[in-house]
């Protein structure tokens, strides 16, 4: 047997079955009801409608009258390309290691410090080598710094650039990173850099004293 129910006109993108007692008063003057025997309610928009436009929705005739697609960005005949970012647009982890000719010329410390802001706990020294990156981690103790090693080796294998890993004491790891072939730093020490960076060291770390 049917049920008699009230047709609401609210909003054009809601097809309810709800009770319109559970309508909040505050929208109830600008809803219009009829009476008919139904089993759903559905909810159509008014130009009184309080809450707005709830998405796409066909224009008014005055709108179209008006013209005011031409005032506007965007088109129906707007083409859509889906672009695969270049590698300017990844971060430093995402991308590769590149060969690096002995021709080149290494970065110069004012764009290696603004390659630093990409990576996390690595500053920069100088040596006779020439300009390198060098990161530090404070470890539980030695086997913890021997199993950070390994992580790290295990990360940076795939690029073809590997640091220079010192286990030092009181239980620190310190890595050093650069292009011997250039004698200085280029982008390549910054991806690996950023990829080590990635490696979960949480749980060779010192644990914090709590205190009760």
């Amino acid at each position: 047997m049917a049920s008699t129910t009230q047709h609401l006109t609210f909003s054009p993108l809601l097809s309810l079955s709800r009770n319109p007692a559970q309508i909040p008063p505050k929208f109830l003057p600008f809803i219009t009801t009829t009476t008919r025997t139904t089993t759903s309610l559905k909810v159509q928009a008014t130009a009184r409608d309080p809450l707005g436009e709830f998405g796409a929705r066909d224009p008014f005739p005055a709108e179209i009258e008006s013209n005011f697609g031409d005032k506007v960005q965007g088109f129906m005949s707007t083409e859509h390309k889906i672009l695969i970012p270049n590698a300017s647009a990844l971060s430093l982890a995402q991308q590769q290691c590149t060969p690096i000719s002995q021709l080149g010329h290494p970065l110069s410390e004012e764009e290696a410090k603004q390659l630093l802001f990409k990576v996390v706990g690595w500053r920069l020294v100088h040596e006779e080598e020439g300009l390198k990156l060098q990161g530090l981690w404070k470890v539980r103790d030695m086997k913890c710094g021997e199993e950070l090693i390994r992580r790290i080796n295990e990360a940076v294998e795939s690029t073809g650039h590997r640091p220079t890993l010192h286990l030092e004491a009181p239980n620190q790891v310190k890595a050093q990173l650069w292009t011997s072939s250039i004698g200085g730093l280029s982008i390549n020490d910054f991806i690996v850099a950023a990829k080590i960076d990635e490696i979960k060291i949480s749980d060779l770390q010192p644990r914090q004293r709590v205190w009760a």
